[in-house]
This record gives structure tokens, C-alpha cells and sequence, in this order.
């Protein structure tokens, strides 16, 4: 089974849906009717009581809204699996259920998805090497993908008083919608001031302490609260890289919106937007099999600081510092690329052109175009 996880809105029912046979909603009553009559109602309903020339795939939508589907899918799985492909997606949740005991263990992969990014743009089939040559994208669509984010709609409409609705609409549906399916109510209020405060500090080192202090909660409840604010895909956790760093830091998070569009600040915006493309790419690379990699940060208490580095099979593999506009290299960067013997080290800059050029080609710290290097990512 293929289980499709990612943030709401993202298109994951799209996407099952046009190599589908068959699908199912839970939240239609005849859907659920014919689930709740059992797994052999719905084999019958798939077709699998009558001759076929080939493997049918169904799409289970919104079906972890059943209290009992992991049970459900265990029994259809080990029943009909050799016979159907089966899909499960729905909301962004889907993926908290899955921690802890899960009796579906070995019966399933989780793919992730992810809003639109430069190497999405640039190719749609799926990479077969972790680095791809650059491909130019049209500015129209880079310009789009900056200002309106990677989410399909607001991407592909590109209308900004469209755009700002529909991050107002997405935000009530976390806070007044998803929240109120996995907490107790009374914390609902509460957890929205926190999505606020969050919401305004993209790319920023993570105070439990002070969050906590400031929304007037216990430390563990502050550090609950944004983990499952994580895992509903609001924004996500990047951890420091500490060894073989001297004085690192070893557990101050960093956090990051998932849409990047909504904050102001060019700089912000900038560290986010590159964040968010390298998540999509470590994320993905691991999906498919190409490999075990990370995405975490360094920074020392003397204060020096790279942005990104990327882990590959436990070992940093490559360095990012980046900037909005400025291409001077850091004294940070070649220190830390030495220290950590990194094939690459790079200064990504957003506003600077597309060049022909293999930015994984040089193994010394190098300034290249955010728009160059974004597009031999996934």
C-alpha cells in the first residue's frame, strides 16, 4: 500500500485520483456505507469478484476518520493485497497516526508530498540520480512561485487578493478544523495565539522556555504543542548539526512555515522558500529510495552560523548559506567546510539570474543563483 501524506491542500487527492480505478470518500455516505459492510463488500466493489487483464487501484480518501481503519486495512490488505493496489490520503493528519505502534508495519510505504518547487517546475519525471543538470524555468513561473507560493491554487492562479484569502482560509482550517480533531477544546485558543507567534518567526531558533512563557503555558506543553503543529504541516523542525563541531549547539530548533508566500520579510522569506525546497528534496531523495539523508543547521555559542547542511548516510554532505541579494562568501562557510571536509559549500542568492552552470560541479565554497541551484533539486 502507498500512503500519501502532506499539508492540506497540497493535492494529494488530485494526484491519486487520476491513476485511480476506484474511490472511496469516508466522508460520503454511500463510501462509508460500503466500507462499514466490510472487506469483502468493498473487494466486490473494487471488482475483484469477477476476471480481469489487470491490477485495479483504489483510492481510500479520509478514511483514517474511521476509529478502527488501521484494523480495516490490515484485513483488506492481507486478504486482497496480491490482487489490488490500494492508496490511502486524505488531510494532512494522516501521518500523526502512524507514530507509536502501528499494526500495519511492513505493509506499506508513506510517500510525502510537497507544494510546487524550481525542480518540479523545471522536470516532472522522477529523478534516477540524486543531482540533475540545471534547467532554466520561465520567469513568469519563478516570479509566481516567489510571490504565491508553491500550493497549487494560489501558484497557478496568481492573484494576490486570491492568494491572501486563501492563507486566511488555510490557517482557520488548521486552528479552527484540524486542531479540534486531535486536542481538547479548551487548548484550542491557546494554540491558536502559538500559530500566531510562529507564524511570525520563520527561520528563527526555537525558545521553548520563552514560547512557553509567552502563551502562558508549561515548557512540555509549549514543546507538545509544536510538535503536532508540525506534523499537521503547518511548519516543520530543523535541528543542529553538533558533531565533530566544537561548541555547537545541540538542541535549539529552528522552525519553518510551510508557505513561505505569507511572510514579508525578504529575509525571512528567502531562508524559508530554500528551507522549504530542501525538505521537499531530503524528503523525497529518502522516499524513493535513493539513499538515507537530513536536513539540519550548525551554529556554535560563539555565534557562528550556516544556514543549511544537508546529511547524506549520517556524513554532511553539502553547506547553504542564503541571501536575498548578497553574494559576498562568509567567513562561516569556509570554515565549516573545511572543518567538515563537505563536498560543496554554497552561497544560494535569490535575486541573482539563472547561469548554464553545474553548481555541484565545484567542491569549494561558490555564490550561484538560487533559480540554477533549486533546479537540479527534486
Amino acid at each position: 500500500m502507498a500512503f500519501v501524506s502532506g499539508p492540506r491542500q497540497v493535492g494529494k487527492t488530485t494526484v491519486c485520483q487520476r491513476g485511480a480505478d476506484f474511490y472511496l470518500n469516508w466522508d460520503t455516505l454511500e463510501d462509508q456505507k460500503t466500507i462499514l459492510d466490510g472487506q469483502d463488500n468493498l473487494a466486490r466493489k473494487c471488482g475483484l469478484d469477477r476476471a480481469s487483464g489487470h491490477i485495479p487501484t483504489v483510492v481510500l480518501d479520509e478514511l483514517r476518520k474511521y476509529s478502527r481503519w488501521k484494523n480495516y486495512l490490515k484485513g483488506f490488505f492481507d486478504k486482497w493485497g496480491e490482487q489490488i493496489r490500494i492508496n490511502v490520503t486524505g488531510s494532512s493528519r494522516l501521518d500523526i497516526y502512524r507514530r507509536g505502534a502501528d499494526s500495519l508495519m511492513g505493509r506499506y510505504f508513506l510517500y510525502r508530498m510537497h507544494p510546487f518547487s524550481v525542480g518540479e517546475i523545471a522536470r516532472t519525471e522522477l529523478p534516477k540520480e540524486l543531482i540533475r543538470p540545471p534547467v532554466n524555468i520561465p520567469d513568469a513561473d519563478g516570479d509566481a512561485l516567489w510571490r504565491h507560493g508553491g500550493f497549487p491554487e494560489p501558484f497557478l492562479k496568481r492573484d494576490s487578493s486570491f492568494t491572501t484569502r486563501w492563507q486566511a482560509m488555510r490557517f482557520q482550517q488548521l486552528t479552527k478544523e484540524d486542531l479540534r480533531e486531535v486536542t481538547a477544546v479548551q487548548e484550542l485558543g491557546v494554540m491558536e495565539v502559538m500559530a500566531h507567534l510562529l507564524g511570525e518567526r520563520s527561520g528563527e531558533q526555537l525558545t521553548y522556555s520563552s514560547l512557553a512563557q509567552e502563551v502562558r503555558v508549561a515548557q512540555d506543553t509549549a514543546k507538545r504543542w509544536v510538535n503536532l503543529l508540525e506534523r499537521m504541516h503547518y511548519g516543520f523542525l530543523v535541528l543542529p548539526w553538533f558533531k565533530n563541531v566544537a561548541n555547537s549547539l545541540r538542541k535549539e530548533p529552528k522552525w519553518f512555515l510551510r508557505d513561505w508566500s505569507d511572510i514579508n520579510d525578504p529575509g525571512r522569506r528567502a531562508e524559508t522558500f530554500v528551507a522549504c525546497h530542501f525538505l521537499k528534496a531530503v524528503e523525497g531523495w529518502t522516499d524513493l529510495g535513493l539513499g538515507r539523508f537530513e536536513l539540519r543547521y550548525l551554529r556554535t555559542k560563539q555565534q557562528k552560523e550556516v544556514d543549511f547542511v544537508v546529511v547524506k548516510e549520517g556524513a554532511p554532505w553539502f553547506l547553504v548559506e542564503v541571501k536575498y541579494s548578497d553574494d559576498s562568501l562568509p567567513k562561516s562557510l569556509y570554515d565549516f567546510h573545511e572543518k567538515l571536509k563537505t563536498e560543496h559549500a554554497f552561497q544560494v542568492v535569490i535575486d541573482k539570474a539563472y547561469v548554464e552552470a553545474d553548481c555541484f560541479s565545484y567542491h569549494r565554497p561558490i555564490t550561484v543563483p538560487a533559480r540554477t541551484f533549486l533546479s537540479q533539486l527534486l
